[in-house]
């Protein structure tokens, strides 16, 4: 077992093991039934660094790769860096004063770009000893200075004299968006994020857990993506996950950041499973006020591509188009001599002369969405949600007795190792408490919220 472990360690595979073994003796006792009821759900996770402000991070971003420079080719380093560098950059920027005022910050900004761009001008010459411009810290040195730096070069050079350059601190408003701005030289996939109420630089960690009536509880699988992946985006690695241990569940209760229409029906169509949770709110005007005609209130006849408005009247197009994220989706239009005299116009639509159009989604996820919202929106529904409301315990008890949302290694690869690990201790701790006949606690209240009334 500990030769297959150091085996997979090194070959980069061994965070399965750590897991799967775990799973298959459930698998042999029965504490894992085929295609049973699964429940998944996410919380931040705090990266292993200094968050740091915009000076800082360039700085340290310099600094950390002059660092690495000197650890290759000291005696190269020597021959190019100015004086000025080692007092710029020999200590950390949290141990340094940096500039209060804003004419002051965008100049030290630009004397840091300026540096940067003389290092890499420097490691484009002749002499640069072999490996030195793969380092990684070097990759980031030149992904940070794009978004940070433009330079500009003077068109209209003195006779005699190459064109000159100089080099621009961005604005903030030209930075780019969170998903690809990079955090921290140390752990270039520490990405930002602000999600309701919480902001946070680090990752994002899902967990799926089984939810039979009876226990134990295990926990599947975990993934882990950067803090700028929305949930919607990993539905589809965590089924492919399931189904390659061989524990994908029949029905899988998820919030609503991890339901839309495609992922309905693609779940069910390639892996079997059924989503259950609320579907997301319908985002027109007219599902907010009381009366409008929503597209729900239309009948759809997909066989003759034709749509009927609340009040009777037939569409008068139906067109197949590809909506501004590239999906595919149906554009229906109803005739303008139908709908400029209709009574229920003002309700209806908000256009001062067009007609009532639609977007509709194809077929499969049209009706997929709609009876999802239909099935929550009942008495069953309502009652059989509940069963969710189980994983928020497995996050604490990750959160509280197991440091799950710090990240004790940096780098996206690292943290993922430290999230299964934990995954399979847990579970070392549930079965060891349901074989001790020990009860699951329950949700802690204070001493004073007990006495409030009912």
């Amino acid at each position: 077992m500990l030769s297959e472990f150091r085996d997979r360690l090194l070959a980069g595979g061994a965070e399965d093991l750590l897991l799967d073994t775990l799973l298959e003796q459930g698998r042999a006792l029965g504490w894992l039934p085929p295609r049973g009821q699964q429940r998944t759900d996410s919380t931040h996770v705090l990266a292993a660094i200094r968050v740091l402000n915009r000076l800082e991070l360039v700085a340290e971003t310099r600094r950390a790769a002059l660092n690495a420079v000197a650890t290759i080719a000291p005696t190269w380093l020597q021959g190019v860096a100015p004086l000025a560098w080692y007092e710029r950059y020999g200590k950390r920027s949290e141990e340094t004063r940096l500039p209060r005022e804003p004419a002051q910050r965008e100049a030290y900004g630009q004397t840091v770009g300026e540096d940067g761009y003389s290092l890499r001008d420097a490691l484009e010459g002749a002499d640069v000893p072999e490996g030195l411009r793969e380092l990684p810290r070097l990759a980031t040195l030149r992904q940070l200075w794009h978004h940070h730096d433009e330079r500009l070069t003077d068109q209209t050079p003195r006779a005699g004299h190459p064109a000159a350059s100089r080099v621009r601190f961005k604005t903030t408003q030209e930075l780019p968006q969170a998903a690809e701005e990079i955090q921290s030289p140390y752990d270039p996939d520490a990405r930002y994020r602000h999600n309701r109420e919480t902001s946070w630089v680090g990752s994002m960690i899902h967990v799926s857990k089984t939810c039979e009536p009876t226990p134990p509880h295990l926990l599947t699988h975990v993934h882990t993506t950067t803090a700028a992946v929305h949930e919607a985006m990993c539905p589809t690695d965590i089924h492919q996950a399931l189904v390659a241990k061989d524990v994908a569940p029949g029905e899988h209760w998820v919030d609503a950041a991890y339901l839309d229409a495609e992922l309905l029906v693609r779940s069910q169509e390639e892996h079997g499973i059924t989503r259950r949770g609320p579907a997301r709110p319908n985002p027109t005007w007219q599902a907010k006020v009381a009366g409008a005609s929503t597209v729900t209130d239309f009948t759809v006849d997909w066989e003759h591509q034709q749509v009927q408005c609340p009040q009777g009247k037939t569409s008068a197009s139906w067109t197949e188009r590809t909506d501004h994220t590239g999906a595919a989706c149906l554009q229906v239009r109803f005739a303008q001599h139908d709908c400029g005299a209709c009574q229920a116009r003002p309700l209806c639509t908000q256009a001062t002369h067009a007609a009532r159009s639609l977007q509709l989604q194809p077929q499969a996820q049209f009706e997929a969405l709609h009876a999802t919202r239909a099935w929550y929106a009942s008495e069953e529904g309502q009652h059989r949600y509940k069963r969710r409301a189980g994983i928020e315990g497995t996050l604490s008890q990750g959160v509280r007795s197991f440091g799950l949302r710090c990240a004790r290694y940096r780098g996206l690869a690292k943290t993922h190792l430290q999230h299964v690990a934990t995954a399979a201790a847990m579970n070392v701790a549930r079965i060891v408490a349901w074989l001790d006949e020990r009860p699951r606690a329950r949700t802690r209240t204070s001493r004073f919220a007990a006495l409030a009334p009912v």
